[in-house]
């Protein structure tokens, strides 16, 4: 078999842009892929298109060696747009390489761990009454774990006392609203820069008995994430933004993180993916792939969960809108907060060119 084209395919879902690929081969299968929009978007899509020559020609089932290979071409380090594009390719050649064996790609990867994939479905709302109606809406579709935002949306409009005593307000809520049994995180979004101010977020928060404190810094910062773990009497969760096996080794070795997020479109894909979590479970670490885009994004996510030890949970569902969900063929919600194990080869994924044409992305 050997790849013949490499499509890109961009679409807008009146929030962001969104960026798929296909490749073809001769033997008529074709790989679905989906590539991170790190803005300006066209930048992954040239990307793409200047990876597509190293690949036509090739051996699709040649995984490592082919993304290997354009790593070195590329022989200067790797940045977002380059690991964005690289993600997608990776997607693309395990769903072509689990269609030709006619088995779902988590049967490439090692075999299932599990029989299914547990997910957090995030809480949102402007207002505790809000956090509190969406929370109780949510218990009663079975969910047993949630993400919320802790800071109140105009939260840089106030000062610090009130914004603490807010997310204390929205806590108590979102407590309230699903009992004392489900799990529930926080997400900070590294939006705080003073280490203090997050000891002090955290200290407001941890009485709520939470899975995680998602980001209280960036992931870059590896210092600033490594004293807050020392100081959290919560875990810490980090690593959405992260590419590469190294970006996270260091995270790791530094002792910094919990709960490890590579994000499957943009960290390398499912095959540096897999690498990570071996070096995470050798540092006592749980993996919870991160998820913000539609359900090819979460179709990675649950291949990737069940092929792991070291799993945790898979966020999040509910971040993304109902356009996104267009953009595949297939329909896939969660059964009492679970995804249920593919079936199908490969990803079990197809794009709807129909609806892709019908949302341009916007500039």
């Amino acid at each position: 078999m050997k790849i013949t084209d490499i499509k890109t395919l961009h679409a807008g879902d009146g929030q962001r842009n969104n960026i798929f690929l296909e490749i073809k081969t001769d033997e008529d299968i074709t790989g679905v892929g989906e590539a991170y929009p790190f803005g300006p978007d066209r930048s992954v899509i040239e990307m793409l298109k200047e990876m597509k020559p190293w690949l036509i020609g090739q051996d699709p089932g040649r995984i490592e060696w082919l993304l290997r290979r354009a790593r070195n071409a590329m022989k200067f380090p790797l940045g977002h747009v380059a690991w964005s594009a690289i993600s997608g390719i990776d997607l693309a050649l395990w769903d072509i390489a689990g269609k030709a064996a006619e088995l779902p790609v988590y049967h490439l990867l090692g075999g299932k761990t599990r029989d299914r994939v547990r997910v957090y479905h995030r809480i949102s709302g402007d207002s505790p009454a809000a956090v509190r109606e969406h929370a109780a809406q949510l218990v009663g579709e079975g969910y047993t774990a949630f993400k919320t935002s802790p800071l109140p949306p105009n939260w840089r409009e106030l000062t610090w006392r009130r914004v603490l005593r807010e997310v204390d307000d929205r806590m108590v809520a979102i407590r309230d609203a699903i009992g004392s049994s489900p799990d529930l995180a926080v997400d900070v979004h590294a939006v705080i820069r003073e280490t203090a101010l997050s000891l002090e977020l955290a200290r407001v928060v941890t009485p709520y008995r939470l899975m995680f404190i998602e980001e209280p810094a960036s992931a870059e910062l590896i210092e600033s994430s490594a004293e807050l773990r020392r100081k959290f009497r919560v875990a810490l969760a980090t690593g959405e933004n992260l590419y590469g096996l190294h970006r996270y080794t260091e995270l790791l070795n530094a002792d910094a993180v919990d709960i490890i997020q590579p994000n499957l479109l943009r960290c390398g894909g499912l095959l540096e993916a897999k690498k990570i979590a071996a070096v995470a479970e050798a540092h006592y670490v749980t993996v919870a792939p991160h998820n913000s885009l539609g359900l090819l994004s979460i179709a990675a996510g649950v291949h990737h969960a069940a092929s792991i030890n070291n799993f945790a949970i898979l966020g999040s569902y509910g971040d993304h809108n109902k356009k996104k969900t267009e953009f595949v063929n297939e329909s896939w919600i969660p059964v009492d907060g679970y995804f249920e194990l593919p079936t199908q080869p490969g990803l079990g994924m197809t794009l709807n060119h129909e609806a892709i044409a019908a949302n341009p992305p916007v500039n």
